[in-house]
Formats: C-alpha cells, structure tokens, sequence
C-alpha cells in the first residue's frame, strides 16, 4: 500500500504530542506510543500516533493469529493494535470463563490511513495515499489545535467514583495459600496472580486520564489506544516483543521496590532489590521460560541472555529487568513469533500452561486487554509490542472503568507481603481516577 512520506520540523516536542493527540480524539480507532524520551537501547521513536482505520480485523479467540497471519501479509502495511490475555486459548486447550465487564474483543488491528513518527525535534507523517492531500491542513490544524483546560470541579464532587475489589485482602490470602499449596506439590514452580479493581455507572474522561497518569508515572511503553467505545489508558513500564530485521527482543520484568524521595534510601531499595534473592528467583525463572518460548522460532544457538535481573528506575517504582534476543530465519512468519511465544511469561509463570490454567480458575476476572499487548508491525514485518500492565481500562458505552494489579506468587512468597505490592503497583491508578473524579 503506497503512502506519502512528509518530513515537518517542529518547535516544541512536547507541545505538539500533546495537541497532536487531542486532535487524534475525533477518530474512532487511535493507537498512541511513547516512550515518554526515556533513553531504552531498543527504542526506534519517541512517539507514534496511528488514527483513522482504511482496514481493520476484530476477532474472537478462534483461528485469531490465523487470521492475524493473513491479514498482516496482504496488506504489508502499518498495523496497529492489541492482544488480549485470552489469545492463550488459541494457542492451548484452555478458557476463559471468569466474569468480564469490559468486553474487549479478543483481538483488534487497524490499517491507519495517518501515521506521525516522532523524534527530537521532528515528526514524520505517513498517510495513504488517498488522503495525502490533507497533510499540510492536518499539520496545520494540530499546531493551532487549543488544547482544554483541566476543569476544575467543585470539592463536594470529587471522589464520587466508588472502587471496588473483585477479591478482598482475606479472599486474596486465601487465593495465595492455594497458589502455594501447588507450588510445594510441584504442579508448578511460580505464577502470577491478578485481581481487579472496577467502577460501575462511571463516566471519564479518557484522554484526561491518560494524561494525568503518564504525567506521575512516565513510563517507556505508554500507550493510550482508542477502538470505537473501547478505551485503553496505559502506563507500561515494560516491553513484551521486538523484531529488528532477524533480532527478537524480548524484556521481561519482575521484582519490584517502590521508590522514596530522600535519595540514599531510594538508592539503597534499589540495590537490596538486585540482590533480593526471592526478586532475582521470580526474575530468573522467567528467563528461562522466555528463553525457552523464544528457541521455538530461533536459528541454533541463538537465544542469548543480553541482559539479566538490572534494576530500572521509574517515576513510582524501581524494576528487576531482564533482555533475550533471538534471530530468526528471514523466512519465519512475524505472527509465527508472537503465537509461539504468547502470552508472555512476565505475566503467566512456570510452567506455563499449568500456570495458567490454575490461576484461571483462582482469578475472579477475565484479564482480557490487561496482560495483554498493545503495539504496531511495519510494511517489512518488523513489530514493537508492550505489555499491558499499570493501565485503566473503560467501555464507554457500559460505563465500566478496569485496572488490574498481579504479582508472581513463588515458594517464597508471603500472602501479606504479595498483597501490599498488589497496592504499591494500584497507587497511581487510584490516584489519578480519585483526583480527576
């Protein structure tokens, strides 16, 4: 699919994302990425923004990454879009059952008709041809875009959205305490256990939101996606998949510390963190899987572990991150790579389809887009997905708000201890849907 290429020069970065993105707000599809100018060895842009579908595919779990294979190789376009937790029962006999509020369909890709690559003080725009000669009116509509005040409401209405919880503190204990009970019996080694946390009867305003949650977290793989009704608001610390050329990037997290504002103390819980050994146990335990998901499409000898257990600091909390990278045969299906290796094992455990089978039915909630991924393939096939993590999810038309925490429940794992991190990764959600409501 042809488009035209267009190269504009701006003055202010961070202005302009910020009214290029409002401006976005009048499509029905709109993916945005950032990587909020943080400095990741991986990264190919600050920014993109994708809007306005020529095509797109939505699907239930059955046949997906089939259906994704066919439609990515026809178009050899830009693609965007996300794939829900669920995916896994494409790729194993297994269900989904838990109750599900939000109703995201299992999977959902658009072929974007504009396309803007941010860097440093550029952005690259790349629309289909057949609205290319909006380019300069767009460019500039966005510049002289006004971007809305936040409005300030009175105090007597704010915090009227109620938070609830799909599993209390005893019920969670209770939950960790079985997890644990498999663990000691050898069904499976480690596994990661969510909750969510919801609102009913709620109206927000999501770009807000985002924006407001972005400004306190500051993640590399924020995104804030946009499909018809169907909202995602995400402060993404952490990378599923990359493919350059015939490199796989993959960067797990796991190990977290919250972070303190007297920097000797912010200093020494990030150096107890990289040598925690129940953090660097979780952490290594998940190499392994990933190392293992990876050899599946891998050339001989090619999985490597770049990178293992580095402690990444970020606005709220400090990560354990581990990097593999794999090459793959130039003929290997890009779909091929993500289906083997989905979903990812930061967000499943070991083994995994024990893993995931057990906390299935321990879970309360369908996971849907949370644990999920959110990213973008290129004409040549080349892609860059996030994992879902840290995000506020919201159907507009249910009026249901979402945002689920989980963490990895091993042999060392304390119910109380798992909990109080389960709260530390939900604060800023919390925080930003209290102080805007």
């Amino acid at each position: 699919m042809k488009r035209t290429q267009y190269l504009f020069t701006i003055k202010d970065n961070s202005l302009f994302k910020k009214k290029a993105l409002a401006w976005a707000q009048q499509f029905e599809h709109v993916v945005w990425l950032d990587s909020n100018n943080y400095q990741q060895k991986y990264s190919s842009y600050q920014a993109i923004l994708a809007v306005d579908d020529f095509t797109s595919i939505k699907t239930d779990y059955l046949g997906a990454f089939e259906k994704l294979h066919e439609y990515q190789t026809s178009t050899k376009d830009y693609l965007f879009g996300y794939l829900t937790y669920d995916l896994k029962n494409a790729t194993e006999q297994l269900t989904s059952k838990n109750y599900d509020g939000l109703q995201f369909a299992d999977l959902h890709f658009f072929q974007p008709k504009k396309i803007f690559f941010f860097t440093e003080n550029n952005v690259e725009v790349k629309y289909l041809a057949m609205v290319d000669d909006e380019i300069e009116s767009d460019f500039t509509e966005i510049e002289n875009f006004i971007l809305k005040k936040t409005s300030k409401k009175p105090s007597e209405e704010k915090n009227k959205l109620k938070i609830k919880l799909r599993i209390h503190k005893d019920e969670y204990y209770k939950k960790v305490t079985t997890l644990l009970k498999h663990i000691h019996k050898g069904d499976i080694y480690e596994a990661n256990f969510c909750q969510e946390f919801y609102a009913e009867n709620t109206q927000i305003n999501p770009l807000e939101v985002y924006s407001h949650l972005n400004k306190i977290s500051k993640p590399p793989f924020a995104c804030f996606a946009k499909f018809d009704t169907h909202y995602l608001l995400s402060a993404s610390p952490e990378r599923y998949l990359k493919k350059e050329g015939q490199k796989i990037i993959s960067q797990p997290i796991k190990g977290t510390a919250k972070r303190l504002r007297d920097s000797t103390a912010d200093n020494k819980l990030a150096f107890d963190l990289s040598r925690d050994p129940k953090e660097r146990a979780e952490n290594i335990m998940i190499v392994d899987l990933v190392r293992n998901d990876l050899s599946k499409t891998a050339t001989k000898g090619s999985v490597q572990v770049a990178e293992l257990c580095k402690v990444y600091s970020f606005e709220q909390v400090h990560q354990m991150i581990s990097t593999i990278t794999s090459q793959v045969a130039l003929k290997t299906p890009p779909v091929a790579i993500l289906e083997t290796t989905f979903p990812m094992g930061s967000m499943t455990g070991a083994p995994k389809i024990s893993a995931m089978q057990i906390i299935e039915k321990l879970e309360a909630s369908k996971r849907g887009v949370y644990a999920g991924s959110v990213g973008y393939f290129t004409p040549t096939g080349d892609f860059d997905f996030n994992v879902v993590i840290r995000s506020i999810l919201y159907n507009e038309e249910k009026q249901y708000v979402s945002y689920s925490v989980g963490g990895a429940i091993t042999a060392k794992s304390i119910p109380e201890k798992e909990y109080e991190e389960c709260l530390l990764k939900a604060k800023a959600m919390k925080e930003v849907l209290l102080a805007i409501n």
